[in-house]
């Protein structure tokens, strides 16, 4: 049985490649409820389901570290320990519902592994040729729902101007592009070292992701020799072996 497992989460298979699919979906949907909940009062159906969520979402951390060879190395990986957070937060709704938001950390970790990524270039054209473009969006879409979630965790008992996740989402987006209207403020220590953080960290992403869009560090294009694929724009020569490579370019300007 758990050979099985093993086989759809590692293996380059139909089926496994389906499974991974319909890891990322549910990742995505459980986002999508965390986020639409949060408008709502937390009555005893959005209880149950938070349990389900829950529920399953041990299962899987459960299964991953049954097949995982170095389990002293899982356990210290930030996504394990956002996985946990959440799974709290998901079977204890004391915990805070707002930490279930770490959640999207996960959805990161599926998207950088070899397996998927290797699928998601082979099944569609646009991540193949926009990769670097799209993770780096990601990145910051991921920072900017990390820091909301642990903005509204943390403000929404003691700061009455956040009410919903609306607003945790409205001061993020206005802290990190500088824009600071001053109608929404942290309070405490900890609020104020949190708008720091979206600050310093939220603009590098932002920038990296303008750097990717407008500059691009690398180009795709593979060598006929080695089959190195990631090239620097003004490449002459493949640097893995040397060889000559001829990539299409307009020239610097």
């Amino acid at each position: 049985m758990l050979s099985k497992l093993a086989s759809l989460y590692q293996d380059d298979t139909p089926a496994a490649h389906r499974f991974r699919y319909g890891l990322l979906a549910f990742d995505l949907g459980t986002i999508a409820f965390v986020v639409v909940t949060s408008f709502f009062p937390h009555r005893i159906a959005i209880e149950i389901i938070d349990a389900v969520l829950g529920v399953i979402i041990l299962a899987d951390f459960l299964v991953r570290f049954a097949i995982e060879k170095n389990k002293k190395t899982f356990m210290f990986r930030v996504a394990t320990i956002a996985d946990l957070i959440a799974i709290a937060s998901f079977l204890a709704p004391i915990a805070g519902e707002g930490f279930g938001f770490l959640r999207v950390l996960r959805t990161l970790r599926l998207l950088h592994t070899y397996e998927l990524s290797s699928r998601l270039r082979q099944d569609f054209r646009y991540f193949r040729e926009n990769q670097e473009i799209i993770l780096a969006a990601i990145n910051l879409f991921v920072f900017l729902f990390v820091m909301t979630g642990l903005i509204y965790a943390t403000q929404y008992p003691e700061n009455p101007e956040i009410g919903n996740y609306a607003d945790a989402l409205y001061f993020t987006v206005t802290t990190l592009t500088t824009t600071g209207f001053g109608d929404i403020t942290l309070q405490g220590t900890s609020g104020r070292m949190l708008s720091v953080g979206v600050m310093i960290v939220g603009v590098t992403l932002f920038l990296r992701l303008a750097q990717v869009m407008f500059r691009p560090t690398k180009v795709r294009h593979e060598c006929p020799s080695c089959g190195l694929v990631l090239h620097d724009a003004d490449a002459v020569h493949c640097k893995h072996c040397g060889e000559t490579i001829r990539i299409k370019t307009e020239g610097v300007y």
